[in-house]
């Protein structure tokens, strides 16, 4: 790890590396509980994708909420100056038709091949602990055009080598935690960036299964001051960081 201590926190440097991850012009969904992708849509949107599509879990599309609340990813102040509205239905029609271009999930267990356990951890029928279930994940993982994943805990029990219960399956493209990102390749997950404060070692010494790095792989840039600035503006209550 860095020994200079960097002017960003690990919350910052995961809402902006996702902000990058975004097109202009495409449709982007988030469920309940994601306040990381809430923020990093708003960045994007600001930056290099202003005609992106935002669809929130509230119902909206390119809401523009005044502020963030702190409390839930579904209030109703998110709806605020949205263009429409639609009902969650229509987002798994949209994804089944192929027509959803971005969604972001997430799993309490995630393997090397990106797929993910929301179910139980330990046996299924005696589990230590019973988990929410599938929910959206089990159906859009398999048909939204790609997937983002995210963790804000990066630690063997997250990444495993073996899911005590196979929840969701598809198209996984990223995962992003506080240490890096992998990328999904030739069916596995690799080790796409790691972030500047981190290194290949941390990782590979946090991660259940064994680390391979992307042929692309490389050092991710620290966010700007720009990026920093408008994270500043846009969530001065410093919701992205509620997850942590």
């Amino acid at each position: 790890m860095s020994e200079h201590k960097p002017n960003y926190t690990q919350a910052d440097m995961m809402t902006v590396v996702m902000a990058r991850l975004l097109r202009d012009r495409e449709r982007v969904f988030h469920g309940v509980a994601s306040p990381i992708p809430m923020v990093a849509v708003q960045l994007a949107k600001r930056r290099q994708a202003p005609n992106l599509v935002y669809l929130s879990i509230t119902g909206a599309v390119d809401g523009l909420p005044e502020a963030f609340p702190r409390e839930t990813t579904t209030d109703g102040r998110l709806l605020r100056n949205t263009a429409s509205l639609f009902s969650l239905t229509e987002i798994f029609d949209l994804s089944a038709r192929g027509q959803l271009d971005t969604a972001f999930l997430g799993g309490v267990q995630i393997d090397q091949y990106g797929n993910l356990n929301l179910s139980v951890i330990g046996d299924f029928h005696k589990p230590k602990v019973r988990l929410p279930g599938g929910a959206g994940s089990a159906a859009l993982l398999p048909t939204t055009k790609r997937a983002i994943l995210w963790r804000t805990k990066h630690d063997p029990k997250v990444f495993v080598e073996k899911l005590s219960f196979r929840t969701a399956v598809g198209n996984v493209d990223k995962v992003i935690t506080p240490l890096g990102i992998f990328s999904k390749e030739d069916g596995r997950l690799k080790l796409w960036r790691v972030f500047p404060y981190s290194s290949v070692e941390e990782i590979t010494s946090l991660t259940g299964f064994p680390i391979e790095k992307s042929p692309d792989f490389a050092v991710a840039k620290a966010p700007t001051p720009e990026e920093l600035a408008i994270l500043q503006e846009i969530d001065p209550n410093n919701v992205r960081a509620v997850e942590f």
